[in-house]
């Protein structure tokens, strides 16, 4: 599996030559062997690319990011088929019970909140963070009671301010907090193509004009890990080198399964793991990240 994050943010032609992505601009030219790639993020609309190059990326796993006229994250290419096999995947999918996705998502709930206590504890939201304690026992089957959503609204206001909200598109919190959020969301949705699942069937959320309903239901327990990037950031603009920043979070330490591992390895293990979690509905299969406060305050990363 690659570790590198490729970002090519001017005008350029990428095309393949013997297991290498070429990146040729102007009279410059470089080379990196695909094999060590986990990220292409296109972040200029005057780059082209080989079909070529195409089918050896999706051949490689490589998750591909196409952004808009603004730099942001727009699009996504994933191969069709991540597994040998795919078909059988796909149908135990379809069959996924309400019981068990129910179970799952309560589970995916719980993690991500205490996730958010982490980053209150780091920042001395103390009162906060109980708050946020005191809604785990609360959480129920599917969230029926909305505890994501409870704990989403106290820890935003401590975190931002009370007059902070989600849904004002102008903030330039937000705009960092969405731009992250959309490099994490291709890497999940990457994992599940490459169990062999598809992304437009979630467990949770079930929009029928979303193509990434499984990837939005995964990616909830690294959301914190976005957000506190965000705040040691203390973000004032978001421009080429805020961007790169952000995607770097890709290559922070976290620990799972008793490991340290790179964010984008520990995604890895967890959709591997949730999947499988998922097929059986038991939640004890899940290896979540681990929300450590050293690790966080020192990651040489973040």
């Amino acid at each position: 599996m690659g570790w590198r994050t490729v970002v090519v943010s001017k005008t350029s032609k990428l095309d393949y030559k013997m297991g290498y992505l070429c990146i040729r601009s102007n009279d410059e030219m470089k080379r990196i062997y695909i094999s060590e790639i986990a990220v292409l993020l296109i972040e200029s609309t005057a780059v082209s690319l080989t079909a070529y190059l195409l089918v050896e990326l999706a051949n490689q796993g490589v998750n591909v990011i196409f952004c808009d006229s603004r730099m942001c994250p727009h699009g996504i290419y994933v191969s069709l088929y991540g597994s040998h096999d795919t078909s059988d995947k796909i149908r135990k999918q379809i069959r996924w019970t309400e019981d068990a996705k129910k179970t799952i998502w309560k589970y995916v709930v719980m993690h991500k909140i205490e996730g958010q206590m982490s980053v209150l504890e780091l920042f001395s939201h103390q009162e906060e963070k109980n708050k946020l304690n005191s809604y785990i026992p609360e959480i129920e089957l599917g969230d029926s009671t909305n505890r994501e959503g409870h704990a989403a609204k106290v820890y935003f206001n401590a975190l931002f301010g009370k007059d902070y909200t989600r849904t004002n598109k102008d903030e330039i919190v937000n705009a960092a907090l969405n731009y992250g959020y959309s490099i994490l969301l291709s890497s999940v949705a990457r994992e599940i193509v490459c169990n062999g699942y598809i992304t437009q069937i979630g467990i949770f959320h079930d929009n029928m004009f979303n193509g990434y309903n499984l990837a939005c239901d995964l990616m909830e327990p690294y959301r914190p890990f976005i957000d506190i990037k965000v705040l040691q950031m203390k973000i004032e603009k978001l421009e080429h080198e805020e961007k790169i920043e952000l995607t770097n979070v890709l290559n922070s330490r976290v620990v799972i399964d008793g490991r340290e591992q790179f964010l984008s390895n520990a995604l890895c293990v967890y959709v591997n793991s949730i999947l499988d979690a998922i097929d059986k509905n038991e939640p004890e299969l899940i290896k979540f990240p681990e929300y450590d406060i050293e690790i966080y305050a020192n990651n040489s990363i973040l």
